[in-house]
C-alpha cells in the first residue's frame, strides 16, 4: 500500500514540477515560482505544493502520513528528525533505485516507515536548489537524488 500512494504522490508532483513549474518558469518564462508566491505573482514550489497536500491529508486523518525530508534542507523544517528518516534518506541517496522499509516507534505507537528518492525531475529543481541563498549543496544536478518522501502508516492499534 506505501508503494501504491507513493506512486501517487511522486506523479502528481513530477506533472506539477515538469508541465507547470519548469514550462512556465524555464520554458516559457511566463511566471516564476517563489517560496513567496502567497505575497508575488508566482507559483508555489513544488515542495510547497507537497507540504500542502501532506497537511491536507493528515487533517483528514485517514491512516497515514507523508513529508518531504532532505539531508540537504533550503527550510529547515524539511530536516530528518528520527533515526529511521535519516537512515532511509541516507539509503535512498546512496542505492538509486531503491527504496528503504522500517518500522519505527513515535509516541508509542509503531508505525511502517517507507522512505522514497525525491529526484531532480527537472532543470528547475536543479537551478532552484543551487542557487538558492539558503541552500547547504550546490552541486545537483538532473537525476539527483535531493531528499526523500517519508510515508508512515502506524502498525496496529
Amino acid at each position: 500500500m506505501a508503494d501504491a500512494l507513493h506512486a501517487v504522490m511522486e506523479s502528481d508532483r513530477t506533472v506539477y514540477t515538469r508541465n507547470v513549474v519548469n514550462r512556465l518558469t524555464k520554458e516559457q518564462q511566463v511566471i516564476k515560482a517563489s517560496e513567496h508566491w502567497k505575497d508575488e505573482p508566482a507559483l508555489p514550489l513544488p515542495a510547497q505544493m507537497f507540504r500542502m497536500g501532506a497537511e491536507m491529508v493528515a487533517e483528514k486523518d485517514v491512516g497515514f502520513t507523508y513529508s518531504l525530508l532532505s539531508m540537504w534542507p533550503i527550510n529547515k523544517q524539511n530536516t530528518p528528525r528520527t533515526d529511521v528518516e535519516k537512515a532511509g534518506l541516507e539509503f535512498v541517496a546512496a542505492n538509486k533505485g531503491q527504496n528503504f522499509y522500517a518500522e519505527e516507534t513515535l509516541g508509542g505507537q509503531t508505525y511502517f516507515t517507507a522512505v522514497y528518492a525525491d529526484t531532480a525531475v527537472a532543470p528547475a529543481c536543479v537551478s532552484c536548489h543551487n542557487e538558492h541563498k539558503d541552500t547547504p549543496k550546490t552541486d545537483f544536478a538532473l537525476g539527483d537524488v535531493m531528499g526523500g518522501v517519508v510515508l508512515r502508516i502506524p502498525v496496529g492499534s
